[in-house]
This record gives C-alpha cells, structure tokens and sequence, in this order.
C-alpha cells in the first residue's frame, strides 16, 4: 500500500484526510481515545493544539507518532483494516532536499521498529514500512499539471505553507535548482499578527479559525470592526508576499505562476492590484501527498 503523507508545519495531510500538526503526550490513558496513538506504552493525542515550531522534524518523536496516526487515518478512510505492508512517500522542501532526505527516510522507516505495532482509537495496528521516498514538496503537488506546464518555457511554483513559502522555478518541465528560495513567510505568522492586532485595537479575543474563515471569504459571526482589522491584514499579506517574490528575483508579472498550499485560497481572495502574467491555484491542500503517491505509483515499486 502507498500512503504519501505531508508532513507540514501546521497540518499533517495524506490523499484524504487532514489533522492538525499538534500533539499531546499522557503517561495515563487520556480523557478520550479519539485520535489518540498509543506507541511503546504512552499514549499520545494527536491533532490538538499547534506543534511548535521544529526545524529539524526528526530531532524527537513528534513526527513520527505523527505519521503513524496519518497511516491508521488513511487506512481506516480506505477501509484497508489494521495490517498492512506501506511504502511510505514523503517530501522535503527543494531548499534542504539534498541535505535532509537521507535523514529522513531513515527516521520514517526505523529499521529497528519493523513491524510497528501501535494502537488508534483503541485498535491494534501492525505495520511493515518496506520502503520509504522522498520527493521535492511543491513541486510534487502539481503534478496532475506536468505535462501542461511543459508547454510553458518557465513557470513560478509557489508552496504557501504554515511556516514558510516555498518558491521554484521550473523551466521546460525541470526544477531550476538556483532558483530555489524558502521565505519565512508563512500563514501562522499572518495568523498570530492579526490576532494581536485584532486584540490591540478592539479588546477581542477572536480565534485562527475565524481568521481564516474571513480570509477565504466565507461567512463568520463577528464585530464589524474586527472582521475589517482581519481583511486589511489578509490582503498587507499577500502584498508582502507579491513583495518578497519580486526582491528574491521571481517577476511575477513576466512569468506564470502557479499558488499550492494552505495559503492558496488566501492568495486567491486578496490578490487586489498585484499584477501576475498568468496565474492558478491549486486548491487542494492535500496536493503534495497525492502528489507524492502518483510519483510513486508512476515510477514503480522497482525503481
């Protein structure tokens, strides 16, 4: 079975379900056992909170514990039952692919673990991870879309993460390694800005969820003057993205870009005068995992 897992600063994806990135470890068995892992005798809540940020995501347990919740998810959604053989597709920014990728093939699969046996929800799972790949993240999730970029000379990828933007160039269907770019830069930071200047200027305490929920432009209860405070800043942010893609050398007005990622929508809502050659916007964010299983799939368990 190939399951392809987003590991992202904000929200753990595979190709059908999303979770928050956040986990809360019990020595005891926890007040519920929703979403909970229970690994080497600890049990763990997965989904609740926001995880700090980790630059180095396999310097603990987190991510780990993290994933094994994504493959029960996943195979629980397939109806797949508590057994299984997984090869494993991941990916990395192209920033530190080359860097990282060994490390964290070797953190996923843990040799030594083999068969991993743990529980959700209560159930028993017994996994074998028999191979695990790594494939540039961005890139990946536009993948449905190679080969009508390939009638484009060059195309600008930008992944609006939690944490980062990530930004490539791809020229005749081919990563322009020089061009990319990891900006710090993500909606998280957006998120907390607006937040605090939400509770400076009204006195309200009002939650991200209602934040993005303005930001996509969907309908949310909340005093008016707040609601604006969140418009203003959703569309200072895409212009500061506009920006910093301009200054780190992507002309967007001169080249086509393509938007993944959660921050996509945002773009697509508060995009305002910012001039763009052509743009889309790939809407999903559970591209990069279904991305990173079609690659998979595409280049055969041989290979």
């Amino acid at each position: 079975m190939i399951i392809g897992i987003d590991h992202g600063y904000g929200m753990m994806k595979t190709a059908n379900t999303v979770f928050t990135t956040g986990l809360t470890e019990y020595e005891k068995e926890p007040y519920t056992m929703q979403n909970v892992v229970k690994f080497n005798g600890r049990y763990y809540v997965c989904g609740s909170g926001r995880q700090t940020l980790i630059r180095d995501k396999t310097s603990d347990d987190s991510y780990y514990i993290l994933t094994l919740a994504a493959i029960a998810k996943e195979m629980l959604h397939r109806n797949a039952g508590t057994k299984a053989n997984v090869r494993l597709a991941a990916g990395l920014p192209l920033t530190s692919f080359g860097r990282d990728k060994d490390k964290f093939i070797k953190y996923l699969k843990r040799t030594t673990f083999q068969p991993v046996r743990f529980e959700f929800e209560g159930q028993e799972y017994k996994i074998t991870i028999d191979d695990v790949r790594v494939y540039p993240q961005g890139y990946s999730a536009i993948a449905d879309y190679i080969d009508r970029l390939k009638k484009e000379p060059s195309v600008i990828i930008c992944d609006i993460g939690s944490w980062t933007v990530d930004v490539m160039r791809i020229d005749n269907g081919v990563p322009n390694a020089d061009t990319c770019r990891s900006l710090e830069l993500g909606i998280i930071r957006m998120i907390d800005k607006t937040l605090e200047e939400v509770r400076r200027s009204t006195g309200l305490s009002i939650t991200a969820a209602q934040v993005e929920q303005i930001l996509k432009n969907q309908s949310c209860s909340m005093d008016e003057k707040a609601k604006n405070i969140i418009i203003a800043q959703g569309k200072d942010y895409v212009n500061r993205i506009f920006r910093t893609l301009i200054e780190s050398g992507f002309d967007v007005a001169a080249v086509p870009i393509v938007f993944v990622g959660g921050g996509a929508l945002f773009i697509k809502q508060n995009i305002g005068n910012n001039r763009v050659c052509a743009m889309s916007i790939v809407e999903d964010i559970k591209a990069n995992a279904i991305g990173y299983e079609r690659i998979t799939r595409a280049l055969g368990a041989n290979q």
